[in-house]
């Protein structure tokens, strides 16, 4: 129970389904922000209360679990890395894969629980046969599928998502409204926990220093200076100070970071369109598909938000030997670093997902953006 709506909700549609329900708040910080300021942040001491009192309203049990330790190695830790080696990181996604469905699921389990129970926007299905699949929700637009993608079927086996057949956010606040819930008009919580106020740049720097570099066109030629590569991904166009402008006065978007000589590669949007991705470090939330040695039709989703686009998914031996995933999109994608996240459906299904380590640009206007 976060201390918002949605998992307050769905602890009260499980306690109603009659099962013996327990309210845990999971503690991700030793030094946890007193107040939260509108739906920036989450995790609060404030939250805290406000799940327990939750947790008061439905009579179930409430406890507090402290996994602030496992958290700042496994998600803080690895984000402050990724960026410090030039890729942009999914911090939800880490949380999901390592603390609420991993460390979380295995004490529940290991205590004598039979699932848990999230607010997610998410459906499972069994299918005919007898295995359960991870699908969207049924509102596409609070689907959250996509942040779950890392599940696999020993976790899938173990979960429930009551929300996930609910049409719209708006049912979820006007149950809770209904059953006398404090947290029903809580303002849903944004931007990366860690980071409450938003401003991923100077939290990187504050961890990471800042040293001068430069910015460079695709050629090479000096176009500026920045003040710490740590602080840029691919895609941004914002926050880059370039002294001489383009040829023909477009705009320049961020094309690649290289960590190892600090130098921030910059060039226009299209240079962006790519034609492949790839990723060694993947998992099926399933059985792995058939025929992925061939090639199947997929969709491949690069962002919570983002559109799914049609692709082709096969497995294949990446440069050094490694069985890799490779998807081609039939449009190209557009503003995707390595660190981020590829999540594969079928239809609503979600087959599996894969970190993404090297990209392919149409056309080849820039060289592999990892290091």
């Amino acid at each position: 129970m976060s201390g918002g709506v949605d998992s307050a909700v769905a602890a009260a549609r499980a306690v109603d389904a009659g099962h013996d329900v327990v309210g845990v708040h999971l503690a991700l910080s030793r030094m946890p922000g007193t107040l939260r300021t509108g739906s920036r942040g989450c995790c609060t001491i404030e939250d805290s209360m406000d799940a327990q009192r939750a947790a008061t309203k439905l009579g179930i049990p409430y406890y507090v679990w402290d996994f602030s330790e496992r958290f700042r190695a496994d998600v803080v830790d690895d984000f402050i890395a990724e960026y410090q080696a030039g890729r942009t990181p999914n911090p939800c996604m880490r949380c999901n894969e390592r603390i609420k469905f991993d460390a979380l699921m295995e004490k529940a389990l290991a205590l004598g629980f039979d699932a848990v129970c999230t607010g997610h926007y998410a459906t499972i299905i069994t299918n005919d046969a007898g295995q359960r699949e991870l699908h969207r929700a049924s509102a596409w637009a609070k689907d959250q599928s996509y942040v779950l993608g890392v599940l696999t079927s020993h976790q899938l086996a173990h979960v429930m998502f009551p929300l996930g057949e609910t049409p719209s956010k708006a049912d979820v606040r006007a149950e809770a409204e209904t059953r006398g819930l404090s947290v029903a008009q809580k303002p849903d919580s944004h931007d990366i926990c860690f980071i409450p106020d938003g401003d991923t740049r100077g939290w990187l720097e504050e961890r990471l220093g800042a040293h001068d570099g430069p910015i460079v066109d695709t050629a090479g030629n000096d176009l500026g200076t920045h003040a710490g590569a740590a602080g840029f991904t691919v895609g941004q166009r914002k926050g880059l100070d370039i002294k001489i402008p383009s040829a023909d006065g477009r705009p320049r978007f961020v094309l690649a970071v290289r960590p190892a000589t600090n130098t921030v590669v910059v060039g226009p949007r299209e240079s962006l369109d790519l034609a492949e991705i790839a990723g060694n470090v993947f998992s099926w939330c399933g059985d792995e598909p058939a025929d992925l040695a061939h090639g199947i039709a997929v969709h491949v989703q690069i962002r919570a938000h983002a559109d799914p686009v049609p692709a082709t998914a096969r497995l294949a031996t990446g440069a050094t030997g490694e069985t890799e995933i490779v998807v081609c999109p039939d449009s190209p994608l557009n503003s995707v670093s390595p660190g981020q996240t590829a999540v594969l459906y079928a239809d609503t299904r979600v087959l599996g997902q894969f970190t993404i380590a090297r990209t392919v640009a149409v056309p080849l206007s820039v060289p592999a953006l990892v290091e």
